[in-house]
């Protein structure tokens, strides 16, 4: 016994220890900036929204413009240990003196955002931890949704856990988060939330080419979609995102 266990002392360890389940609240937000007023609600979101969200408990995770901003818009995604925090946040956040002042002094000109959308998500068990990061060159972001026909949520999280999150990795495609969406509304059931990070485009399109082509994802595709597609028609929607110059993932 004495042996075996200086043996098995011995022998390097080949397999990694699973992260912890991450039972965050995370929700993605969506400003629709009235026009003209998009640099304006940058200055306040740096000057005085992401330390106030800080403050009230709120984990900044990222904040991005389309590259393609005809619509004026912001997109950010914050964390909450739950919902319940999330919701208090929100309250002590609203109810803080310095951002009421803050928000008074910057609509002196008019209203920053006519919409604003709100998605919560919950990170999927193969997704790598979820945390804001400092690349050591400028990225383009692409968040990438996922919609399935009914049932079929399940088969697609099963193929992105045992398949396509590896190959992705092979293909040097970066993975920065999955998700799905919480609420019915949302998509809870037929809906998958995903971003990635590339170098620019032209090497995501190689990427993603290397990807599509390969056997193994062929294979994998064909044997996911036995008993019927898993999304449906048109069911990808992608937008290239940029970080913006105080996001604390760039």
């Amino acid at each position: 016994m004495k042996f075996l266990s200086c043996l098995l002392a011995a022998v390097p360890v080949l397999f990694s220890v699973a992260t912890a389940e991450d039972t965050r609240c995370f929700e993605l937000r969506t400003y629709h900036a009235n026009e003209g007023k998009l640099d304006a609600l940058h200055g306040r979101f740096r000057d005085h929204t992401i330390k106030l969200f800080e403050k009230h408990g709120f984990q900044n995770i990222g904040y991005w413009v389309p590259r393609d901003n005809k619509d004026n818009v912001l997109i950010y995604v914050i964390a909450s240990p739950d919902m319940e925090a999330n919701k208090a946040s929100w309250k002590a956040f609203i109810d803080d003196a310095e951002w009421k002042a803050a928000y008074k002094e910057s609509v002196n000109d008019g209203k920053l955002v006519g919409k604003i959308d709100s998605v919560f998500l919950q990170a999927t068990d193969y997704s790598p931890e979820i945390k804001a990061t400092v690349a050591t060159e400028p990225q383009l972001f692409e968040l990438r949704t996922y919609n399935t026909n009914a049932g079929k949520l399940d088969g697609l999280n099963a193929r992105f856990r045992d398949h396509t999150t590896q190959l992705f990795s092979k293909h040097g495609l970066s993975q920065f988060a999955y998700w799905t969406p919480t609420a019915e509304k949302d998509g809870r059931d037929t809906r998958m939330v995903y971003l990635l990070s590339h170098k620019d485009e032209e090497s995501r399109n190689a990427n993603f080419k290397a990807f599509g082509t390969d056997p193994q994802w062929q294979a994998a595709r064909k044997a996911s979609e036995e008993n019927g597609k898993l999304l449906v028609k048109d069911g990808v929607e992608s937008v290239f995102l940029i970080p913006t110059d105080y996001s604390p993932t760039k």
